[in-house]
Order: C-alpha cells, then sequence, then structure tokens
C-alpha cells in the first residue's frame, strides 16, 4: 500500500513540475503537434521516468519505477511514436540488469497508447480523470444496452488489460525478466489495477486543469478586448458631436474659422483612424491632445491658455488611448466657458512612488460636492473613463475629482506603473 501511495504522488509531482514549464504547457493546447513538439513532449516525460526506473535498479526504490504508465500516458497523449520513444528511455536500463522483457514491454505500451489515441475523440481523453470509478458501472450499463462505445471505459480498460499482461508475463518468467509489483493476494491486485489506472489518470487531470484554466485566461482577455473597444467605440461619437456642435456655432459668424476648424478636425479623425491601438505612450496621447487644442484655442481665442508640466520619465509610458480628451472637454466646458477673461487648462504628469500619475486641472469656478459627484456619475466622458481604467487595470487605479469653490477643478488618474512599463513591449 505504502508503495501503491508513494507511487501515486511520484506521478503527481512529476506531471505538477512539467505543466509549470511554459514551452511543455503550449504542447498540451493543441492536438496538432509537429515533431519538434513530440519530441520535447517524449523527452520531458521519459528523462524524470527513465530516471525512476534507474533509482529503482540501483537503490531498490520500486514506487519510481512507472513504466508501463509512463509510456502509455506519452502515447495517449502525443502519438505512438512518443510513446516509443519514451518506451526506450524506460526500458532500454532494466536490459542491462537482465531484464530482457523490459524494452519489448515499455514500447509495445507506447505503441497501445498511441493506437487508443488514433481511436479514441480527443476530447475524451481530456476527460479522463481519477474519478472515473465512480460512474464506471453506470456506464459499462449504458454501452452494453445501447450498443455504443464508451471510450471513458476503454480508457480504464485499456490500462488494466496491460497491467494484467505485464503480471501475467512476471509469474510466468519471474520478476528478474519483467519488473512489476508482486500481489500477496486478491485484494492487492485490484488495489495494485486501479493504482494503474489512476496513475495514468492523475496526470491527465492535471495537465487537463492547466488547459481549462489557460482558456480561460484567453476568454478574460477576449472578452476585456471587447469591452475596450466597446467603450472607445462610445467616446469616439460623443467626442465627435461635441466638437461638431462646436464648430457649427461659427458657420454662420466666422465662416473661415469654421473651414479651419474642420480640417483640424479631419486630419485628428485620420490619425485616429489609422491606429487601431487601444494604448499609447503618453508622448502620442499628448500629440492627439494638442491637435484638440488647437480646435478649442481657436473656438476661444486668447482667453484660452494651456500649460503642460510633463515630467520627461513619463512620456514613454502606455496610457489609454483618448484617455485625456474627455478630462479637458470637461474642464473647459464646465470649468472655463462661463469665466469671464478665460482662463488656464494645466496637464501634468510625474511618478510618484510604484504610480504614474496624470492631472487635468482648471481655474475655473469650482463645483460643488453634489456637482462633482453627478459629474463622476452621470457624465458620459466621466464615467467612460473610469469604466475604461476599471476594465484596464482593475482596482489598481484611481480616478478623483477634486474641485473648490473660484479655485478650479483637477482630475486626477493614478495609473500602476508597473502595469504601464508593461505595455510598453506588449
Amino acid at each position: 500500500m505504502t508503495t501503491l501511495v508513494v507511487k501515486l504522488a511520484v506521478i503527481a509531482l512529476i506531471a505538477i513540475v512539467l505543466v509549470r514549464y511554459h514551452r511543455f504547457r503550449a504542447i498540451l493546447l493543441t492536438e496538432r503537434r509537429a515533431w519538434p513538439d513530440r519530441l520535447v513532449f517524449a523527452l520531458s516525460l521519459g528523462i524524470p521516468m527513465g530516471a525512476g526506473v534507474v533509482a529503482r535498479l540501483l537503490l531498490g526504490y520500486k514506487a519510481a519505477d512507472l513504466t508501463l504508465e509512463a509510456t502509455f500516458l506519452a502515447g495517449l497523449i502525443a502519438g505512438p511514436y512518443a510513446g516509443a520513444l519514451v518506451g526506450v528511455m524506460c526500458g532500454l536500463p532494466p536490459i542491462f540488469a537482465g531484464e530482457f522483457g523490459s524494452l519489448p514491454f515499455a514500447v509495445g505500451c507506447g505503441f497501445a497508447g498511441g493506437g487508443l489515441r488514433e481511436l479514441c475523440p480527443k476530447p475524451d481523453i481530456w476527460h479522463f480523470s481519477p474519478f472515473v470509478f465512480t460512474s464506471l458501472h453506470r456506464r459499462v450499463w449504458h454501452s452494453m444496452r445501447t450498443l455504443q462505445v464508451d471510450w471513458q471505459v476503454v480508457l480504464v480498460l485499456a490500462p488494466i488489460g496491460m497491467e494484467a499482461i505485464r503480471l501475467a508475463i512476471g509469474h510466468r518468467f519471474g520478476v528478474h525478466r519483467l519488473f512489476h509489483l508482486e500481489a500477496t493476494n486478491d485484494w492487492t491486485t485490484i488495489l495494485l489495477i486501479i493504482a494503474t489506472v489512476l496513475a495514468i489518470a492523475i496526470p491527465i487531470k492535471i495537465w487537463n486543469s492547466a488547459r481549462i484554466e489557460h482558456q480561460l485566461i484567453e476568454q478574460e482577455k477576449l472578452l476585456m478586448a471587447a469591452r475596450i473597444e466597446a467603450l472607445s467605440s462610445q467616446i469616439n461619437p460623443h467626442f465627435l458631436f461635441n466638437t461638431l456642435n462646436s464648430i457649427s456655432s461659427l458657420i454662420r459668424s466666422k465662416p473661415e474659422t469654421a473651414r479651419m476648424l474642420i480640417g483640424k478636425l479631419s486630419n485628428l479623425l485620420r490619425q485616429r483612424l489609422k491606429s487601431r491601438d487601444h494604448f499609447v505612450t503618453l508622448r502620442e496621447e499628448l500629440q492627439s491632445i494638442d491637435q484638440y487644442l488647437d480646435i478649442e484655442v481657436v473656438r476661444f481665442g486668447p482667453q484660452l491658455h494651456v500649460a503642460k508640466d510633463i515630467s520627461p520619465d513619463t512620456l514613454d509610458l502606455r496610457v489609454p488611448s483618448m484617455i485625456l480628451q474627455p478630462l479637458i472637454e470637461n474642464s473647459i466646458k464646465h470649468g472655463l466657458t462661463a469665466k469671464l477673461g478665460g482662463g488656464t487648462v494645466t496637464l501634468r504628469s510625474f511618478r510618484s512612488n510604484d504610480q504614474m500619475i496624470i492631472e487635468v486641472a482648471d481655474d475655473g469656478f469650482g463645483m460643488s460636492a453634489e456637482q462633482l459627484q453627478k459629474a463622476m456619475s452621470a457624465g458620459i466622458g466621466l464615467s467612460n473613463v473610469n469604466e475604461r481604467l476599471s476594465v484596464t487595470y482593475g482596482a489598481n487605479h484611481q480616478l478623483t475629482l477634486t474641485s473648490a469653490a473660484d479655485t478650479g477643478t483637477c482630475a486626477r488618474i493614478e495609473i500602476p506603473l508597473q502595469a504601464a512599463v508593461q505595455r510598453v513591449g506588449a
């Protein structure tokens, strides 16, 4: 019993260690594998399993010998030739100790697993788990009643049959010709056979869990990309509507100015249409903002001033595109439009500890607490910015709006510095 438990623990540990390697995990994600991938899989499994056989020969550690399970598993996952290669790696060392049946038996198990892979639907292989015994009797009865093949039953019977063959050959020619765990009674034989099936099912369960986890991560990424795309699509019409509305007011009074603004707007839209990237450097974002501010400065004339206090070490950090335009638009529309004598919009960016800070401030009339709350929840621009930051950075971001009467309003974005740096290489 101790040997069988240790045997299961050994193969589970090897399966867990292997799946932590990116190349091995990538091989599990696809069913169509090139020869280099099959070779990597066979070597990754065959080297530790071959070392276990050597440990059994030199140290007498029987639980480390997983020849049948490893070769059948390799064939079942990566095909007959991968199974045969693992069979060679596990079956060759015992030959030097006089166990002449080890090599042909190990290679045969590899081809058996590979042959079953060719016949069995691939999803059924990945659904094979240690819990198959709980429903085995129902599956057998359903298969007999409907005369349909239940591949989970076949996947259980195959290693049972191979273990029975190994026990029969071992009893006939002796353990010194083909290694096997000797059973002292019928109950021990049953436990031995169950352990063989579990030693194949446990790695498949571990690897399939890793596959499912990867698929969930990929689906989450696709969902996040779709949400960002939807939010970006929402802000672009909002920006276009507001800008065209501003230009329309100048068509009768200042037609030449309106014509010039339409030209600037078309250039800005052309640049936006060329770029489909949802993340840009702060330098690129500021260039787009300059074009938008050109339009606003022409509209408002010399009473609108723009000041920048941009830290050079933030220019190459990545930010969501079109993240500043709604903030600047709010500052001009709600903060400075009604102010006599004009005002100033100030853009700031700097690093603070592990955060990238971006501020858009104005010196307008300011807002009350009720107005601040309404602006954050009801306004399309601010709510869109907040949701885009939430989708991208989760709880690691902050968008705060502070204001004081007759002093002005400041919108402050805090982005995790590590995320901003990582997106440079994305």
